[in-house]
């Protein structure tokens, strides 16, 4: 079976409460401002589905679901996370229908939603696997899922990626959260997080189709799109 982080999920509860209040910017300085583009990218696919319910799971600080919000606005968005802190963040930008949450056992009953998005998120879950099953349990017969992740990109790019992903990336975030131990488990996680073929099969064993894999700046980030089946 696949697994996820090595860390056990109140670990990364932990790590989620610790950056919240910082979170975004650390996010914009790591990027360079580019994570926004991502998510106004996957936001705009997600438009495509119009989607009468739509979860939008490991919401973190919001910023996917308010992108969603704005293009879909007749959508019933729903987002959730396992770290109040992180939603305290959400709702301060008033995001509403949020609510605390685990990917493993989610609160939801089975076809709740036509659509499930989760960026930056499933790598951080305690068993990918699982938490794939519980998205797609939720999902109605058919429903999309779209997964926005760190991945590593093809050579030359990762040549220079992975200097900066183990040594600069934990440097610049200790600079702003304090926290580089946080940063130096996120790092890692993109190194195992599953890609490719390797994704693929990880959603056709979860009762996911992988419909399509689509590179974001070069292969930095990837988003996995997938149905019920």
């Amino acid at each position: 079976m696949h697994q996820g982080s090595t860390h056990p999920a109140p670990r990364i509860q932990e790590f989620f409460g610790r950056i919240a209040l910082r979170y975004d910017l650390t996010n914009r300085v790591l990027s360079g401002g580019l994570d926004l583009l991502w998510r106004k990218h996957l936001a705009r696919t997600v438009q495509k589905w119009r989607p009468r319910a739509l979860l939008d799971l490991a919401t973190g600080s919001g910023d996917l679901a308010a992108e969603i919000k704005a293009v879909c606005p007749n959508s019933l968005v729903v987002a959730a996370d396992f770290s109040p802190p992180m939603l305290a963040m959400a709702r301060g930008k008033g995001i509403g229908n949020l609510l605390v949450a685990d990917a493993l056992h989610l609160p939801f009953e089975s076809g709740a939603f036509d659509a499930v998005t989760v960026a930056f998120g499933l790598r951080n879950m305690e068993s990918w696997h699982l938490a794939l099953r519980e998205m797609a349990r939720v999902l109605k017969p058919g429903g999309r899922l779209a997964i926005m992740d760190f991945s590593m990109p093809p050579a030359p790019l990762v040549w220079m990626y992975r200097p900066y992903l183990r040594h600069i990336l934990p440097m610049l975030a200790s600079l702003v959260t304090r926290q580089r131990a946080v940063y130096e488990y996120f790092a890692d996680s993109i190194e195992r997080f599953p890609s490719g073929s390797e994704m693929r099969q990880l959603l056709q064993k979860s009762d996911l189709e992988c419909d399509e894999q689509l590179p974001v700046q070069g292969g930095i980030v990837t988003i996995h799109l997938a149905h019920r089946k």
